[in-house]
């Protein structure tokens, strides 16, 4: 890999794009064993100036400098509370512009690399809201002056809230002495908490990439909570998301999330310590020992309990011996630049970890019992509500405030164009950037650039969901899926929408509604193929199959024991599924045309007769 040259996949695309889809699986997925993404290191070097100069610097110039301390000297403020609140502020604002999170060509933005603000600004682009027909005053799916000024209310309120200087707090006075730098006022988080709720109501797109799931529960400390009482609350909030992240990766989707992610690591040129991380390099990709035991030791057993050490130690050195553990962890996280890029977060939390258990330790009266105890019993049930729900019922909460960050449990999505129909939106579609095909293709060239997003279908393939993705699409499809423009729906919707971190409901029903409000697709020329989360010990997933013209046109579900046992190329085969809806009647459309050509006259597909189905259960309702 060069600095402007990336390890593009060996083969030569026009012929690699005539070969059966399975085995541009297996190439694919092999290469990104060995070179992940492949992303020339300029892009990472790109990723690391924005950090540090934008994310880092630029945020503790405006955290000191509006409060009257010497941004040079991190010894005069890095404990200071009025820092680390309007650190959170910033971080806020930073990832509601779409310049956090989800940015950049590791976020499906290549050209430009952020979409964020640019889409939010404009009349017409598609929001999202999350009860569309329960909530008043929240149906429609266009972006209209009401959106666009309440985004507008809330960059305006983070910089009002940054730009205020600390306020006086007695509490405060009363612990630390004078002076002080005081603590943001209340009148300064409250616009904030009223404006992301507003526009969480119209749009969950904004709300979720701001990542409200962890920050407003910290700006209610700010803005109700005393202020000893605030800094342990934040204590729970932080270890609550760290626990809850390593609960949910006590299942059998999470090994395979990390030996994909360690390829993608651009420091890390060892291919042999790649290899390391696969069963059998280049037979067997699921995850090796080593791979497994990084996924459960490190990666799940040290979340929960070091992070708990932290909560509940009262002894100086083993709580910096867990801060070092914790802030190793984020560091290894950030290394390996992971899809979707959640850098700024694991960055604003090393400084909280540091903030929270080394400059205010539970020996010096920070600890769970100076907290009142009405305010710690509403904080750690507050904290569980979501977590707890978020497991049991998926379906109903986003993986984010469920604090599933990482589990490779995830709802997610596949979509497939008939020859040329995924041009209609580019066409009909406002947005911030073209699709990524159009993207890349400014970039490097039409046939290049299908092989980078067949890339990405490789990674998904890697993970427990993508073997099942595949599968149901190949049942549907029959002998089109070779002809077929195939596409990895987070990604795609990331250039319809602005942001993604993974989270599959912002492409589900709703979204392919909106998009066929403006497209108008044909009978066959949109599939897709969409899956929930597994709720958690359940042992399947369900999924449904959607024409985007016609609707839902099949329910049923999978075992996650079939999609782990199984290679990401299915050499074996789909697997099995178990159907329990089928519309009747429905014959799909074939396009038999060629990848990249102007249909021809389509035909009714030769499908096979439904197979027989379960009767009963959530999934024999059709939609």
């Amino acid at each position: 890999m060069g600095l402007t040259t990336g390890n593009f996949p060996p083969v030569d695309p026009p012929t690699f794009l005539q070969k059966p889809y399975l085995e541009r699986l297996k190439i694919l997925s092999r290469h990104w064993a060995e070179y992940g993404f492949g992303a020339p290191k300029i892009t990472m070097i790109i990723y690391l100036v924005r950090l540090i100069f934008w994310t880092i610097l630029g945020g503790v110039l405006v955290a000191t400098l509006t409060s009257d301390l010497p941004p040079f000297d991190p010894a005069k403020w890095w404990d200071e509370p009025i820092v680390w609140q309007k650190l959170v502020i910033w971080i806020m604002l930073i990832e509601s512009l779409g310049m956090g999170g989800s940015w950049g060509p590791l976020s499906g933005h290549f050209k430009p690399f952020t979409a964020g603000f640019r889409h939010y600004f404009r009349l017409g682009t598609i929001r999202v809201p999350p009860w569309p027909t329960k909530v008043p005053g929240t149906a429609g799916d266009a972006r209209t002056i009401v959106d666009v000024g309440l985004y507008t209310l809330l960059i305006a309120a983070y910089v009002a809230a940054l730009a205020i200087p600390g306020q006086s707090d007695g509490d405060l006075n009363a612990i630390l002495g004078l002076p002080n730098e005081g603590l943001m006022a209340t009148a300064s988080v409250v616009p904030i908490l009223v404006l992301l709720g507003l526009i969480g109501l119209r749009d969950k797109t904004i709300f979720l990439a701001a990542r409200s799931e962890q920050y407003i529960p910290a700006l209610i400390f700010f803005a109700f909570f005393p202020f000893v009482d605030m800094i342990v609350a934040a204590k729970i909030l932080i270890v609550m998301v760290w626990v809850g992240a390593g609960f949910s990766k006590l299942t059998k989707h999470f090994p395979f999330v990390i030996p994909p992610m360690v390829s993608n690591t651009p420091w890390l040129t060892s291919t042999k310590i790649k290899r390391a991380h696969y069963a059998n390099f280049p037979e067997d990709l699921r995850p090796s020992k080593a791979g497994r035991f990084v996924a459960h030791i490190p990666g799940t057993a040290f979340e929960i309990i070091v992070p708990l050490i932290l909560l509940f130690s009262t002894n100086d050195t083993i709580t910096l011996a867990a801060v070092v553990v914790m802030l190793a962890y984020c560091v290894f996280i950030i290394s390996c630049f992971p899809l979707a890029t959640p850098i700024e977060w694991n960055v604003i939390f090393m400084f909280i970890t540091g903030f929270l258990f080394l400059g205010h330790n539970s020996s010096a009266g920070y600890g769970l019992g100076d907290m009142d105890p009405a305010l710690l019993a509403l904080t750690v049930g507050g904290m569980l509500v979501f977590p707890i729900w978020g497991n049991i019922r998926p379906d109903q909460i986003s993986f984010l405030p469920a604090l599933r960050q990482y589990a490779g449990n995830w709802a997610s999505g596949m979509w497939a164009f008939a020859p040329g129909a995924e041009e209609k939106l580019n066409q009909h579609v406002k947005k911030a950037s073209k699709m990524q095909i159009d993207q890349l293709t400014e970039l490097y060239g039409p046939d290049e650039a299908s092989v980078v997003l067949y890339q990405l279908l490789g990674w998904r393939s890697m993970h427990s969901q993508g073997r099942g993705l595949n599968s149901v699409m190949i049942n549907t499809l029959g002998a089109d899926i070779d002809r077929y423009d195939l596409r990895e729906a987070e990604f795609s919707c990331n250039a319809l929408i602005a942001w993604n971190f993974g989270e599959g409901h912002l492409h589900n029903e709703i979204l392919i509604d909106a998009l066929q409000r403006r497209c108008n697709f044909e009978p066959g020329e949109f599939i897709v193929v969409w899956v929930e989360s597994e709720p958690f010990a359940n042992g399947r997933q369900q999924y449904w199959v959607r024409d985007a013209a016609v609707g839902i046109i099949e329910r049923g579900s999978w075992s996650v024991d079939d999609c782990v046992s199984e290679q990401p190329w299915l050499p074996n085969g789909p697997i099995a599924t178990e159907v329990t809806w089928r519309r009747e009647g429905y014959e799909r459309i074939s396009y038999p045309g060629g990848r990249g050509q102007a249909a021809p006259a389509p035909a009714p597909a030769a499908v096979p007769a439904p197979a027989p189905v379960a009767s009963g259960g959530a999934g024999s309702l059709a939609t």
